[in-house]
């Protein structure tokens, strides 16, 4: 293949990446009174609402901040983010920072700024302007949201964002909605960690509570015990096929029981799942 070609090549593969990108749908869902689900690309988002202006859980990506936009004022014609919270560091949720709610009060965990400081590709305009550890409350439009950050498990700076007066807990990337979890190992993430805190969260929860995943469809305690499930008997799979004396590779080639294949997805694969069990 000469020049010509790669570059006519190399075209072509952008105009996909930008027509992909076109085509993401923004769609919100009416949770309570001045709370919706947002989705499009990247993890789901929580907003709140009203005359007062908008208080919005994670941001995904740059080129959909637009879009965004527009579905937060379809609720509120001329809305203001007055603050962003951030359920963690990963790009997929913070990316679009910046271009959202620069100006706007920007709030997560401790760990997720000096993570992002640490990027120097990261808009300085997109960094969080205030950090904790442990739990904030916060107020707009008469709705209610309680900040809890939780002990190391998808990451070392993750929190879920409580709204129990409309018993709505948004449990960022601690739920991926029926497929296997992203666990990020080498940013302080913990298998042990991240299933403790399920466990945890369930416990707080009723069978009426709404859960937003940080992907995913809107889920309810089933769904929630149903991952937790799928979690412990994966992790207790491989945990015995090591136990047998069998290497990482071969429990990869041996694979999970058949009832978990419907679990994996582009990014966590059965295999990638399996790895990070490995090294629970």
């Amino acid at each position: 293949m000469d020049m010509k070609q790669v570059i006519a090549l190399l075209a072509l593969m952008l105009c996909g990446v930008a027509n992909a990108q076109d085509k993401v749908q923004v769609t919100s869902l009416e949770l309570a009174k001045h709370l919706y689900m947002i989705k499009g690309a990247g993890g789901n988002i929580a907003a709140v609402v009203g005359p007062e202006g908008a208080l919005v859980i994670d941001s995904q990506y740059e080129h959909m901040a637009s879009q965004i936009k527009s579905e937060l004022e379809s609720k509120q014609s001329g809305v203001q983010i007055k603050t962003l919270v951030n359920t963690h560091f990963h790009g997929d949720h913070v990316n679009g920072n910046a271009a959202l709610a620069a100006g706007a009060q920007i709030i997560a965990h401790t760990n997720v700024l000096a993570r992002l400081k640490a990027d120097s590709k990261f808009p300085r305009a997109g960094l969080p302007t205030e950090t904790f550890v442990g739990e904030k409350a916060l107020t707009l439009n008469g709705v209610k949201a309680q900040l809890v950050t939780m002990p190391v498990s998808h990451t070392d700076g993750d929190l879920v964002v409580w709204f129990k007066d409309a018993n709505v807990l948004h449990m960022g990337d601690l739920f991926f909605a029926d497929r296997f979890p992203f666990i990020d190992l080498k940013s302080g993430g913990s298998v042990s960690g991240y299933i403790s805190n399920v466990k945890l969260l369930l416990s707080q929860i009723d069978d009426n509570t709404k859960l937003i995943p940080g992907h995913g469809d809107l889920m309810d305690k089933a769904g929630l015990q149903r991952f937790l499930t799928m979690m412990e008997q994966t992790l207790a799979e491989v945990n015995a096929m090591k136990a047998q004396g069998k290497t990482e590779d071969q429990i990869v080639a041996q694979g999970l029981s058949a009832q978990w294949k419907s679990w994996s997805w582009n990014f966590i694969t059965e295999e990638r799942w399996i790895r990070t069990l490995f090294q629970a």
